[in-house]
């Protein structure tokens, strides 16, 4: 799969959740996204769609503790860690639920949105749990193939819309994308089904992470976490000096310390 995935700029991996614990997540999913309008997050992100038919949920690692448990699935870190190295960091969670007649976002890089260009290395990657079965017709993210070795944005085609292709894969697997691959949520033109992703969001330790976890985790939240979260969240005081110090002590021809 790792093969697939430095090549391809994605792999799909199927069978990581059973059917009850997929029903389970997704259950826990939409009383995290009620949740999260009571607390005065709304789910509706109108710069980002174009009509009222996704629901997006932000700041799943603090509504429920089965997305503190998927973000650090062993399946999901080997593939991260053996993309982006053993130091990297949580970025974000969110989830966006496609409903019937949900139009599709804007195409786009997610390490584009956080790193200038040119883009020579994957710096930062998704994991998507798919929590319906995912095709063409229910909004299936649509991608880009090979735009992963797209460096700067002049190389970008033209007509990327029309060379987009969609994910298949069926509820209960994840795709593994590396972040540099161009894609955008695809529209839901079916009648009756929902489509239900969720998007964990990795980078390497030395770009900032999109959320301040400091400041969406409670602290009830924070205390539950053992070390390995802490660091992955940037939690410590160190945050992302481990990689760069062990880096400049190598340079000068030091040991550690």
């Amino acid at each position: 799969m790792l093969e697939a995935l430095r090549e391809n700029g994605f792999c799909i991996v199927p069978d990581v959740l059973e059917p009850s614990r997929v029903a389970e997540v997704r259950e826990r999913l939409l009383a995290a996204a009620e949740a999260s309008e009571r607390r005065g997050v709304p789910t509706r992100m109108p710069a980002l769609d174009p009509n009222a038919h996704n629901i997006r949920v932000f700041h799943l690692l603090e509504l429920n503790a089965i997305f503190r448990e998927l973000i650090r699935h062993p399946q999901a870190l080997a593939l991260v860690q053996g993309l982006l190295g053993d130091d990297f960091l949580i970025s974000n969670f969110t989830a966006n639920i496609a409903l019937p007649g949900s139009g599709s976002m804007a195409l786009h890089s997610d390490q584009a949105l956080v790193v200038p260009e040119p883009w020579l290395a994957p710096w930062s990657m998704n994991i998507i749990w798919c929590l319906d079965d995912l095709h063409e017709g229910n909004g299936a993210t649509r991608y880009l193939p090979d735009s992963h070795r797209i460096t700067s944005l002049d190389e970008l085609p033209a007509d990327a819309r029309s060379r987009l292709a969609a994910f298949t894969a069926p509820a209960g697997s994840i795709i593994a994308m590396d972040g540099r691959v161009w894609h955008t949520s695809g529209a839901n033109i079916t009648a009756h089904e929902e489509r239900a992703l969720l998007f964990g969001y990795y980078s390497v330790d030395f770009l900032r992470p999109q959320v301040n976890w400091n400041a969406v985790l409670s602290p009830e939240v924070q205390a539950e976490l053992d070390a390995d979260m802490r660091r992955w969240l940037g939690l410590e005081v160190a945050a992302n000096f481990r990689t760069g110090g062990a880096l400049l002590a190598r340079n000068l021809g030091q040991g550690p310390g």
